[in-house]
């Protein structure tokens, strides 16, 4: 490594300090961004001016325009979702089927639901926080595992799932040229030991808390109410079980029937036919503007992150640090789970890693003869794991403004839950695909 690489490369690195530093102060992510990306360009040997007008702008515009309607529908199918009280009624049938005593996991199993459904991991959190916030003061579970019961449900083992409406398969799916159920076999086992083992150190962590002395202490804000009327909960199934089915169904001429975007439009439309009358405000125009608006603000938030990761891809390390991540010893997805979540790290972002990743890392692993639908699984299931570091914009919008924690209080949690687990069960998936390449 020359000098200017070895410059660029601590660049890099105190550009991602300052990130996640500065994010954890609150301050804004743009800004963070701009002044991030800074360091990097004049340490990496980028003109300011390029790095900012080519590099910083161009991934920020070119991750927008790839999946702005990703985020759009995901939004949409949430908010209907929301305001109709569907997701409230999945959530209440889950903790009244597991009871009291299975209270905990219940809140993981109602967001994964959700998620799995194609409904946005934002939108998952604020349908199912009150709900939580119920659960735990009844079980008296203390009140800072809310945020982790939330974010192990949401951005772990359903959003990476073979066949999940999200964009941590759409991103993958559509680089690598393969369908959302790709790496069936081995993405499923994968994602159901992540859900047992985040589980099991969920509980366990909750348990010594309870036994330390820690209770339920609800904060001035919260507020304790009996819901208006739910709709059957079966029923508001049913859009997430029809937009699964529309997406993954069987290809032709290589191209899905409904791309992703279509299925869980067709999705949010279903919600509100089958449930509009269980909800009080039914300007539809408001709600779907609502949405827009949501949708701009959680996808500019990590275009933001996608645009300092364009700049760090510019830099003259990056290609050092690739090589690298390609010459690790072992298998050759070794590399691609390795590579993809330190660019999730990086990014705070498992989608920006993933916008990142998979059309540079993939090609060149499949030229080395891997599996694209092995690589697009791999892929998938890493992006969640350094991506959830305390400078991960849903992490700090869950955390700090939905359930008024601490960092401090809450990360720890979340942190064995969110990156730990997913980091194991990239391990096994790893294994998995080596030991056995012919699954499908």
């Amino acid at each position: 490594m020359s000098i200017n690489e070895l410059v660029s490369l601590i660049g890099i690195l105190a550009a991602l300090g300052l990130l996640m530093y500065l994010i954890m102060r609150g301050i804004n992510i743009f800004v963070i961004a701009f002044i991030s990306s800074a360091i990097v360009a004049i340490t990496g040997g980028i003109p300011i001016y390029d790095a900012m007008k080519t590099d910083f702008v161009g991934g920020f515009v070119g991750f927008f325009q790839a999946n702005y309607l990703i985020f759009l529908t995901g939004v949409l199918m949430g908010k209907m979702m929301e305001v109709t009280n569907g997701a409230k009624a999945i959530a209440k049938l889950i903790v009244k089927a597991l009871g009291k005593e299975k209270a905990l996991i219940s809140i993981p199993l109602s967001c994964a639901i959700l998620a799995y459904g194609g409904v946005s991991v934002f939108v998952c959190s604020f349908a199912v926080f009150p709900i939580a916030l119920e659960v735990f003061r009844e079980a008296d579970l203390p009140r800072r595992f809310i945020p982790a019961a939330l974010t192990f449900g949401c951005s772990t083992f359903a959003m990476v799932a073979p066949g999940a409406p999200q964009i941590h398969n759409a991103i993958p799916s559509s680089a690598l040229g393969v369908t959302y159920m790709a790496g069936t076999s081995v993405g499923f086992i994968s994602c159901g030991f992540m859900f047992l083992l985040g589980s099991v150190l969920l509980f366990r962590l909750v348990k010594k808390a309870q036994t330390d002395g820690e209770h339920f202490i609800a904060k001035d804000v919260d507020t304790f109410h009996e819901e208006a009327k739910l709709p059957n909960p079966f029923i508001a199934l049913i859009p997430l079980l029809i937009t699964i089915v529309l997406i993954n169904a069987p290809l032709k001429d290589g191209k899905p029937l409904v791309q992703l975007e279509t299925g869980v439009f067709i999705g949010a439309v279903l919600v509100w036919l089958l449930l509009n009358k269980y909800q009080q405000n039914k300007e539809l125009l408001f709600h779907v503007g609502e949405g827009c608006k949501t949708a701009i603000v959680s996808i500019s938030n990590t275009c933001a992150v996608v645009a300092f990761g364009s700049v760090v891809k510019s830099a003259l390390a990056f290609q050092v640090v690739i090589d690298a991540m390609i010459d690790i010893p072992g298998p050759d997805l070794v590399g691609v789970a390795v590579g993809t979540t330190v660019i999730a790290g990086v990014c705070g972002s498992a989608s920006g890693a993933l916008g990142i990743a998979a059309p540079l890392l993939g090609p060149i692993y499949i030229a080395k003869g891997v599996a694209a639908e092995a690589i697009s699984r791999t892929m998938s299931i890493s992006s969640a794991a350094l991506d959830s570091l305390p400078h991960n914009g849903y992490i700090v919008t869950v955390t700090n403004g939905l359930c008024n924690e601490t960092h401090k209080d809450a990360y720890r949690p979340i942190f064995w839950v969110t990156v730990f687990t997913p980091l194991v069960g990239s391990v096994v998936c790893v294994i998995l695909f080596t030991l056995f390449p012919t699954w499908p």
